[in-house]
């Protein structure tokens, strides 16, 4: 019996696919190289996009100097309205200007540029937080550690943390009999509890699972500090010293405003005493300036730590 195939037109007309693979490697490497895209013409090349996005340029810097000039304006109103006991911005500015032309001059012990009276002023601030960083850090850890001694600690830092730091300050100089010291001990005094009380509270926060592995595996308490405590405790930590370094520099202003002697609190006192309000007016602007600077270097410190908490 012969039996017929018949097939439509359209499928007689139609290709014949093959699918048969290379027989070897080279022929298939040939054949992958001879279906690779066309190159792109020159014409078809899209556009890059532009190094500098105005736009987020523009709302970056137009806020801040629209502030800067509310301010100046401000300032101008009130120096125009005070019948000018208050220096206007220019005055300031060529003030400013003979200041900043010789920030380093020495003409004795009470009589030195604004660069010496900063420069003195940072010092204090560096011994007094560097003994706060000393003392605060590891009782704030040892105070989260040890329920004992936070149970101990807790009602004296509540006691004596609202205490104004200027309070301080007739003590220090009862006991170290000199001005310079005083001062480094108000630093002292008030830089520590933010230290110690976010340290204490970073502690406290680390997973309890944490301690249990720690204790599963009898760690000491070294290897419980370096390898659990202190990796959980550090944005914490990183914030405490923030808070420690801004409120000292501003301690330290009000320290030697009534110590006398260098730096940029007693050059404050001393221009009022001779009546020179721009010089006052500047030195604000110098004391703003470097507590932004020292904020701005703690917050680079702190970004170096892959940590989100911190970097916020």
């Amino acid at each position: 019996m012969v039996s017929a195939v018949f097939h439509s037109p359209l499928e007689a007309a139609a290709p014949v696919a093959t699918t048969a693979k290379p027989a070897t490697m080279a022929q298939a490497l040939a054949a992958k190289a001879s279906n690779k895209p066309a190159p792109t013409p020159p014409q078809a090349v899209a556009r890059k996009a532009p190094l500098i996005d105005l736009t987020e340029l523009a709302q970056r810097v137009v806020p801040p100097v629209l502030g800067l000039l509310l301010l100046i304006g401000v300032w101008y109103l009130v120096s125009v309205s005070t019948g000018s006991s208050i220096p206007s911005p220019l005055e300031t500015g060529k003030q400013a200007v003979q200041i900043f032309s010789d920030p380093f001059y020495r003409n004795g012990p009470n009589d030195q540029g604004v660069g010496w009276n900063v420069l003195m002023s940072l010092q204090r601030v560096a011994v007094g937080f560097g003994l706060a960083a000393v003392v605060g850090i590891p009782l704030g850890f040892m105070i989260g550690r040890f329920g004992f001694l936070s149970r101990m600690f807790n009602p004296l830092i509540s006691l004596l943390r609202p205490v104004s730091p200027l309070a301080w300050l007739p003590i220090g100089l009862l006991v170290f009999k000199g001005a310079n010291p005083a001062a480094i001990w108000t630093i002292f005094i008030f830089s520590i509890w933010p230290m110690v009380i976010n340290t204490a509270v970073g502690v406290q926060r680390v997973p309890q699972d944490y301690m249990n592995v720690a204790r599963v595996l009898n760690l000491s308490e070294w290897k419980i500090f370096t390898k659990i405590l202190f990796p959980a405790v550090l944005p914490y930590l990183l914030t405490g010293v923030r808070l420690a370094v801004g409120t000292a520099w501003l301690v330290i202003v009000a320290a030697e405003m009534l110590t006398g002697g260098a730096g940029i609190g007693f050059w404050v006192w001393d221009e009022w005493n001779n009546l020179n309000v721009s010089s006052i007016i500047i030195a604000i602007f110098v004391i703003g300036i470097v507590g932004l600077l020292l904020e701005f270097a703690l917050i680079k410190l702190a970004s170096l730590f892959t940590f989100e908490d911190v970097k916020s």
